[in-house]
């Protein structure tokens, strides 16, 4: 079974409570995201990993109301939450995907796990090679990787970060990855700051119409007639690991 874990938090340092914040008129960031990966082919559950604090109660709410399945735990120790909700519903292969990447494009979903599938390896992403834009970010990996990554790893920066130790690890994990035709690494398309979730919002009023998942390449068409659209949040800085 592939399932594709979504981890959503309400206390961002940077943008408190912002997976919750409005797309579209009463749709939140949240709800478009899992909207956007239904499509998918390859995924077979979609799974909220929520942190077990009382703030983020909310969002256990959102996935009841919407009829999503979810595993609450540790907020800090992000790999065993995910290896909790990966156990809790029987996963063979698990997709990473982090809430704050609202225009993830499920055709690319499903291009990273056929490629995780024919190569054979323990961890495929498009990350480690970054050619996608940020935010466009997905990680797939085998649950006896990600089992062996809770059991071994001990370091805060690799429970924090989730595949960190597999990502380190080349000689004990077998990785491979997936590149685009052409390198876009330089578009920013995360949501991480008040600037971002105003980009994204441009980008929805454009191409968002209900029951239709618009692509990569919609984004970038867009983006081609009006590249000021691009100054919005070009200087926002990645949060270091």
């Amino acid at each position: 079974m592939i399932a594709a874990i979504i981890q959503a938090r309400t206390t961002s340092t940077r943008l408190p409570n912002k997976v919750l914040m409005e797309l579209t008129p009463g749709k939140s960031m949240l709800w478009h995201l899992v909207e956007r990966l239904k499509p998918s082919k390859k995924i077979d559950q979609i799974i909220l990993a929520i942190p077990d604090s009382k703030e983020n109660d909310v969002l256990e709410d959102f996935a009841k109301e919407n009829n999503i399945k979810y595993f609450r735990g540790s907020e800090n120790d992000v790999l065993a939450r995910y290896y909790g909700a990966a156990k809790k519903y029987g996963a063979d292969i698990v997709i990473r995907i982090t809430s704050d990447c609202p225009l993830i494009d499920p055709e690319i979903v499903d291009k990273v796990v056929i490629k995780h599938q024919d190569s054979g390896a323990d961890y495929t992403s498009n990350i480690q090679n970054r050619t996608y834009p940020k935010g466009m970010d997905i990680e797939v990996f085998n649950f006896a990787a990600l089992e062996k990554a809770f059991n071994e790893a001990v370091e805060s920066a690799d429970r924090e970060h989730v595949t960190l130790y597999i990502r380190r690890n080349p000689n004990i994990f077998k990785q491979a990855d997936v590149d685009n035709e052409k390198d876009i690494s330089c578009f920013r398309w995360t949501v991480d700051e008040k600037v971002d979730l105003d980009f994204v919002k441009e980008i929805y009023k454009r191409l968002y119409k209900e029951g239709n998942v618009f692509s990569m390449n919609d984004i970038l068409e867009v983006l081609e007639r009006e590249p000021k659209l691009i100054e919005t949040n070009k200087e926002i800085k990645r949060k270091p690991l």
